[in-house]
């Protein structure tokens, strides 16, 4: 029997063992604590606490008296031995002569009599408390009756202590997730934004390595784009066709994908790589963007990990993040290219004006030449060489007037352009064409329509030309950040309908002395303007029968004014 009596000390361990909560605020140190306690009640000669691991579904050691050291890396499988048959029952069981049970895995010859209680939390088994003695007999039922009392409370100390400390990661999880959310919004280049998300992904929790796979949607094939380990940069090439692994099955099925031990499943991929590093379970988590898969990212973990829904949850936050810097990367190259284009849309209008303005000037003196070149032809007889000379050069100014003429043609809006179009669509998409460097210069846009059924019929390029050059004129008069305005109405010019845009901003407005000039060619107070952009918008604008106006400018609110001819339904 047990030199102590239960119930005399029962009141005084228990009490000890809640305190420790208070004691420390790391698990192992309480669950050595716990157990120095339940040593002294019983004057057991060894002890232990060992905890479940569920992604094994073995009983690990975390703390133990008296035990050889060989057995403090020992796992053993629920339901085998004393401590595994209560892990697996969730009863207490006493064991009076441990040769005679053949429950008992023998770990110490000197052992001859065990006691072992469950550890609960929530009506689930998360460990197991076992005291032993080398006297046969030496446990009563009122000692079992007790270890179940201190294994109940060792439970709510740990449990209180593991609350404490996944309230703590969790905190630091979602740092982590804000941190990395900072970093990600302050990338524009997509090789560093995936390379951001590995490196944050391998961070977390148990994880050992993290890649991310990108999708070829033409080939239907996952090319990876990174791979990141805690160390840094792992240097692997891997191309993947989506049926050959359950990274394709992700990206198929739009869901996460958890393998729990990859060297037993048919894993096609980086096979040599996880088995020279040990990598053991996978969870697969795609990357996508509304309706758009951009890729996966992978986690993988060097000992077998069930991941929990948090878990699940964080990796798939850091994924959603990561898809929409990804696309906002796109959106911003875009953006740029975009404005590339317009930039020399702009140096081939310019081209197009000068010649057009040439043109027109060649054509006054050219008509000036003409007319007094026609008596020329009859001033010489029949067979007087000088007649031929004048029939050349009268074809030679028949053919500059062609070549003249030709170009103020080619200048001219062509109408076969023209069509119905939806101004609101077209302001929209220019919203979204500049949403990125509105965003970064702290600009609002604001789009207020006061009109409904009306029909524009305009070059739907060259009315978003318009658009564009008018919002990048104002991004670069509000450098501080400010406000874009349009609004639109029907009004009636001389009894003809008119779509009317007012176009305003909150820049540093248009200095008084060129405001008569503005939308004269080459005026610019850009280092890198062309001074064509207004007088390119006022010619199409006059090509469509139309014109632009600038209402009013200062400091604070410069205000456009542009309108169109429209046709009824």
């Amino acid at each position: 029997m047990s030199q102590n009596d239960p119930a005399s000390t029962a009141f005084d361990t228990l009490y000890r063992i809640s305190s420790i909560a208070g004691q420390t605020e790391d698990s192992q140190e309480a669950l050595e604590l716990i157990l120095e306690e339940i040593v002294k009640a019983f004057n057991a000669a060894t002890a232990s606490i060992s905890l479940v691991n569920h992604d094994t579904q073995c009983l690990e050691i975390a703390a133990s008296l008296g035990l050889p050291d060989y057995c403090l890396d020992l796992q053993l499988p629920l339901g085998k031995g004393v401590t595994g048959w209560v892990a697996l029952h969730g009863k207490p069981l006493l064991v009076e002569d441990v040769s005679l049970d053949s429950r008992y895995f023998p770990v110490n010859k000197s052992i001859h009599s065990e006691l072992a209680a469950p550890m609960e939390e929530a009506g689930r088994v998360i460990g197991v408390v076992s005291v032993d003695s080398e006297e046969r007999c030496f446990f009563t039922e009122e000692d079992q009756n007790l270890l179940t009392l201190l294994a109940a409370e060792a439970s709510r100390v740990v449990g209180r202590i593991w609350h404490v400390q996944q309230l703590r990661l969790k905190a630091e999880e979602l740092q982590a997730l804000v941190d990395a959310g900072e970093k990600l919004v302050s990338k524009m280049d997509t090789h560093l934004i995936v390379e951001e998300i590995a490196k944050a992904a391998s961070r977390f929790s148990k994880c050992e390595m993290a890649a991310i796979y990108d999708l070829d949607d033409v080939e239907q094939v996952l090319n990876l784009r990174v791979a990141m380990d805690r160390d840094g940069s792992v240097n692997l090439e891997e191309s993947l066709a989506l049926g050959d692994s359950s990274v394709g099955t992700a990206v198929m099925g739009l869901r996460q994908i958890e393998v729990l031990n990859l060297p037993q499943t048919e894993e096609h991929h980086l096979v040599r790589y996880t088995q020279e590093a040990g990598l053991v379970s996978m969870l697969v988590t795609p990357l996508f963007f509304g309706e758009e898969i951009i890729g996966v990212l992978n986690v993988y973990t060097k000992e077998p990990h069930r991941f929990s829904n948090a878990e699940k949850n964080i990796f798939q936050t850091l994924a959603g993040m990561g898809a929409i810097a990804i696309q906002n990367a796109r959106l911003y190259r875009r953006v740029f290219d975009t404005e590339a284009v317009l930039r020399q849309s702009e140096k081939m209008n310019t081209l197009g004006l000068l010649a057009a303005e040439i043109a027109h000037e060649i054509r006054n003196p050219l008509t000036v030449i003409k007319l007094l070149f026609d008596p020329l032809e009859e001033a010489f007889p029949e067979g007087d060489d000088r007649g031929e000379d004048v029939r050349v050069i009268r074809d030679r100014l028949n053919q500059l007037e062609d070549i003249v003429s030709r170009v103020l043609d080619f200048g001219r809006a062509s109408q076969t352009a023209h069509a119905e179009i939806d101004f609101d669509h077209l302001v929209s998409d220019t919203h979204r064409l500049l949403r990125l460097k509105l965003e970064q210069g702290r600009i609002e846009w604001c789009y207020e329509p006061h009109t409904s059924g009306e029909v524009l019929h305009a070059h739907r390029g060259q009315i978003q030309q318009l658009l564009l050059n008018l919002s990048l004129n104002a991004l670069e008069a509000m450098p501080a950040g400010g406000r874009i305005h349009l609004s639109t109405e029907r009004l009636d010019r001389s009894g003809t309908p008119f779509f009317q845009v007012t176009f305003s901003d909150t820049g540093k407005g248009v200095p008084e002395e060129v405001q008569e000039q503005i939308f004269d060619s080459f005026l610019s107070r850009r280092t890198q303007g062309t001074g064509l952009g207004l007088s390119i918008i006022k010619r199409i604008l006059r090509e469509h029968r139309g014109d632009i106006e600038l209402l009013s400018s200062q400091p604070g609110k410069t205000v456009f004014c542009f309108w169109l001819p429209l046709e009824s339904e």
